[in-house]
Order: structure tokens, then C-alpha cells, then sequence
């Protein structure tokens, strides 16, 4: 499922969707937990990725997985965080990034995994700027989703 949130010009512009399995079905114990994040050219990649390595720990703890996929404000699909501490080219040998280090912390490996265009351009949730339901979601995500509204009140 996807959230999306965005920041003003002065900042870099920040978009979260959820994606996944997650987002559109009542599973009592979800395989993994997906979001996807739209991020500007110029954003710094290193918290965000420090937050999904810790997502990832999280939901490694329950028996299931995350992902933080990432794409620009035009609606393409980059890539996911990269999941080592220490990113850069020649770090990891087994880092299957296209461009490792090119942008720090952006696992652009494209030869293995791609979100569908209909996806990254309309994802199922988006929580920020405003929440935006574009099907059914579980009842957890309906809580979650009814608290971001609240808080933007």
C-alpha cells in the first residue's frame, strides 16, 4: 500500500505510500510491511535508510520483512534504500545495485525488483499531506490512517 508525504519547496520533497500485501488484505500476520517513498533529486538518503534498516530489525523480529522503495517527484520508481550501514561502491561484494554509491543509500537494483507504474503513481494509502484511501484497507490500517487525519487537524 502506498502513504505519501511532501514537504514545502524549501525543503526536499518527501512522499510515503504503503505498498504490499499489507495494505490490501486482513492477514493476521502480514509477510512484510512495503512503503514507498517519493523523494526529491537533492534529498539526503542516509536518515531515511537509517530508518528503514531499523523498520527492517523491527519487523525481523515478528518473522516478516520491510521494504522502503523509493521514487521522484515525476513518478519513477528508483529503487529501494540501501540495507547495508555503510554504503558505497566496493563495500559490499554482494551489492547488486546498478549504480552502488552513486547516490548514497539508493539501492537502485532494477534487475530485481521494479513497482508497477500504477503503483508509484497511485498508491492504495497515502498518509501525507492528507490521507487519501484509494480502496479497502484492513481495519489496523483504517486506525492508523484516522490517527494521521487527526493529526493534521
Amino acid at each position: 500500500m502506498g502513504v505519501s508525504v511532501s514537504s514545502g519547496a524549501a525543503r526536499s520533497e518527501l512522499s510515503v505510500s504503503r505498498t504490499g500485501e499489507q495494505s490490501t488484505t486482513d492477514l493476521a500476520v502480514p509477510k512484510d510491511i512495503d512503503f514507498l517513498v517519493t523523494v526529491a533529486d537533492d534529498a539526503d538518503l542516509v536518515p531515511l535508510a537509517a530508518a528503514a534498516r531499523r523498520l527492517q530489525g523491527r519487523a525481523q523480529s515478528f518473522g516478516s520483512g520491510a521494504d522502503v522503495f523509493l521514487a521522484d517527484p515525476a513518478g519513477r520508481y528508483l529503487g529501494r534504500t540501501c540495507p547495508w550501514r555503510e554504503c558505497g561502491p566496493g563495500r559490499r561484494l554482494s551489492c547488486d545495485a546498478r549504480h552502488c554509491g552513486r547516490r548514497p543509500y539508493l539501492h537502485d537494483d532494477l534487475d530485481t525488483i521494479v513497482l508497477a507504474p500504477a503503483i508509484v503513481a497511485e498508491p492504495p494509502l497515502e498518509l501525507h499531506p492528507a490521507v487519501l484511501r484509494r480502496t479497502t484497507i484492513p481495519a489496523d490500517l483504517q486506525v492508523i490512517a484516522s490517527g494521521f487525519e487527526a493529526g493534521a487537524q
